[in-house]
């Protein structure tokens, strides 16, 4: 099967990750930061940062991509902002971090505005398939661990597309399927992980090609994720007591669920994930 779509739908806030967004407050105050006090990004990254790998796979993208200051970035799933407020601090470069769900973007407007970095990260709270962006156009297209959510995935690459600038770069973290996954399975993924489609590797890069991008690398990070899920749901364990003294029973629970799921899928083959770097070029293209 070339593409496997969800049949099933449930609403994003299913995804344990999505729920009790405020929990990164508690963080800080453990931390001794008072609320409304001015932050470094740094100060956030160990928690902002959602994807795997966390600020080490911001960084590879901006040394491949060749992010600098002239540039402008647009983040599909920003999440709380994390990505968005690094790029943009480390490079100079001004980002739009679009995220879906109003909770996590007033959360992200918030952290921003603490760092100071406001006229740098534009938050745009809206649905990517129909925003519309008025004409604009970007250097660069990022995401991380967002685009699987999305089901109309070949409207979401030809968006993609056209939203670039002539030469203008792709680059995508995303999930896919490894095995066949049973109605059960699509069912708890569907609701777990709010999956809506999930490709083969052959498959989403057949996609991208198809919506006319450049394939520039293409790697399957299915080992390296199956390490780090792992590695993640077990640490989280170990330091449950603190956990729970830090955000209470409700987040400590909802998270832990979560992260066993993940782990689960990963450990048993069925879900892997995929780094895409491509460009809208017909002409070879160097990168930086």
């Amino acid at each position: 099967m070339s593409e496997l779509k969800m049949k099933f739908d449930s609403d994003i806030k299913s995804m344990k990750l999505y729920n009790n967004v405020n929990r990164i407050y508690n963080e800080l105050r453990e931390l001794g930061k008072k609320d409304n006090e001015p932050l470094l990004v740094e100060e956030l990254t160990n928690f902002d940062q959602l994807h795997y790998h966390g600020t080490e796979a911001v960084d590879f993208a901006i040394k491949e991509l060749g992010i600098k200051s002239h540039m402008s970035i647009l983040e599909i799933g920003s999440g709380i902002g994390g990505p968005a407020r690094y790029i943009a601090n480390k490079t100079g470069a001004k980002v739009t971090a679009l995220e879906l769900q109003p909770d996590q973007n007033k959360l992200a407007l918030d952290l921003t505005r603490r760092c100071d970095l406001s006229e740098k990260v534009i938050h745009v709270c809206g649905n990517f398939l129909n925003y519309d962006w008025l004409g604009q156009k970007f250097d660069v297209i990022v995401s991380w661990l967002t685009l699987y959510h999305i089901l109309e995935h070949k409207t979401l690459l030809k968006k993609c597309y056209d939203l670039l600038n002539n030469q203008g770069f792709f680059y995508a973290e995303d999930l896919i399927s490894r095995e066949p996954l049973n109605n059960d399975e699509l069912l708890e993924l569907s609701k777990e992980i709010y999956a809506k489609t999930l490709l083969n590797y052959q498959d989403y890069k057949l996609g991208l090609k198809k919506a006319g991008f450049k394939l520039i690398s293409c790697k399957d990070m299915s080992e390296q994720w199956t390490k780090f899920t792992r590695d993640r749901a077990s640490t989280y364990n170990k330091n449950k007591k603190r956990n729970l003294q830090v955000h209470g029973l409700e987040v400590v629970s909802s998270l832990s669920s979560f992260y066993s799921v993940i782990d689960r899928y990963f450990s048993t083959s069925k879900l892997g994930g995929i780094r895409i770097i491509s460009c809208k070029s017909t002409a070879s293209q160097v990168l930086h």
